[in-house]
């Protein structure tokens, strides 16, 4: 509420002067699309919308990215996919200062907007920032800080039409999101992200879907016209700080699981007749696996996150190995017949590896392929 009975004044100079004379509505409404950062969560950019109103003196920054620490169970919703974001408002100078600080680059584009609908985004800013409206269901995919603003400036907004496209054919949600790993050099957050996200992320999406991360909502509004005139009247770099991203070791955790994969290889070979030993390895390995089959189902279906939906890893990573490791030393024959079920799934997916409709990330080959030996071993058993 810092800035409340400030937006108040301005909307009410808004909609006096437009009643007055539509053509006296001296207020400038843009797009900023500020650079990624170096923390996780500052990896895929951020978006929001200025208001300048020079008659009023004011320079207002609406911020859809934003959420509060002290809401009960914070951490708890964060992870069950239920944590409210909320639309906040800053000064200019202040949004920028976080800028300048974190050396991240700010560009502006100015939008070529009738005065009518103008007072019409303003009339929406101000009415969605009301204590009753201002909350939201935070998704990662459909509805975070660039969606919002993205259907402000596409639906809200009459005379508005995309008409270039801004991403390649056969885009997926997973090809945008790499873009930003990629660049950011981010190997590991690829693997996490990859394990938990489901076969949602390898759909195709259109221009439309695209701009749920910030550059290419910019990229939209770049390509856009607005009653046949393009949509962006003036861009201008308000930072232009060097990157502090030093993208490196791409293929890093494939060569870390692969020297770990190996070891574990190595030692059932050295203690080949030591059972006990070789067992103690088998139930780690079902333990590992189980947990992380435990972990996507409970993504899937006990938490709101969407994209952790029909995750195909769950086709290696079993969650009943985790219930296996407790019978790996009885000599039963259901539990033969368990591990050559699980011996044929996991030799059918190495098999098809590419031909899923999900990505598997390939730092998981060497792994998969340690737990076929070993179901192949503990299903002669």
């Amino acid at each position: 509420m810092k800035y409340f009975w400030g937006l108040i004044v301005s909307l009410f100079f808004l909609q006096t002067a437009s009643a007055q004379n539509p053509d006296s509505l001296h207020v400038k409404i843009s797009l900023l699309t500020c650079a990624p950062g170096n923390e996780l969560y500052s990896t895929f950019g951020h978006t929001a919308i200025r208001i300048v109103d020079s008659t009023q003196h004011s320079d207002f920054v609406f911020n859809y990215g934003t959420f509060d620490f002290d809401q009960p169970d914070f951490y708890l919703k964060f992870v069950k996919g239920k944590l409210n974001f909320m639309v906040d408002v800053d000064r200019f100078y202040d949004f920028m200062y976080e800028y300048q600080t974190t050396k991240r680059s700010v560009v502006e584009q100015e939008l070529r907007l009738t005065n009518v609908q103008k007072q019409s985004i303003v009339k929406f800013l101000y009415n969605n920032y009301l204590p009753a409206n201002r909350y939201y269901k935070y998704d990662f995919l459909f509805d975070n800080c660039a969606t919002r603003i993205r259907d402000i400036l596409f639906k809200k907004t009459t005379g508005v039409s995309l008409t270039k496209p801004i991403i390649q054919p056969n885009t997926t949600s997973r090809d945008l999101i790499y873009y930003y790993l990629d660049k950011a050099g981010q190997p590991w957050s690829k693997l996490g992200i990859d394990l938990l996200l489901g076969s949602i992320m390898d759909k195709t999406v259109d221009n439309n879907a695209a701009m749920f991360l910030p550059d290419f909502l910019s990229r939209g509004v770049e390509n856009a016209t607005i009653d046949g005139k393009p949509y962006v009247l003036k861009e201008t770099t308000l930072l232009n700080a060097p990157t502090p991203i030093q993208p490196s070791g791409k293929y890093l955790p494939l060569l870390v699981i692969s020297v770990i994969c190996a070891c574990f290889l190595f030692l059932f070979f050295v203690s080949r007749k030591n059972k006990l030993f070789t067992n103690f390895l088998d139930v780690f390995l079902l333990y590992i696996s189980g947990l992380l089959g435990l972990l996507m189902l409970f993504m899937w279906f006990c938490t709101d996150h969407q994209t952790c939906a029909n995750n195909y890893n769950l086709l290696w990573a079993l969650p009943t190995n985790f219930i296996a490791a407790f019978f790996i030393w009885k000599k039963k024959r259901w539990v033969r017949k368990y591990f050559f079920f699980a011996t044929v799934i996991t030799a059918l997916l190495l098999a098809f590896w590419f031909e899923l409709p999900q990505h598997f990330n390939i730092a998981l080959i060497p792994f998969v392929l340690l737990m076929l030996i070993r179901y192949g071993k503990l299903a002669k058993k």
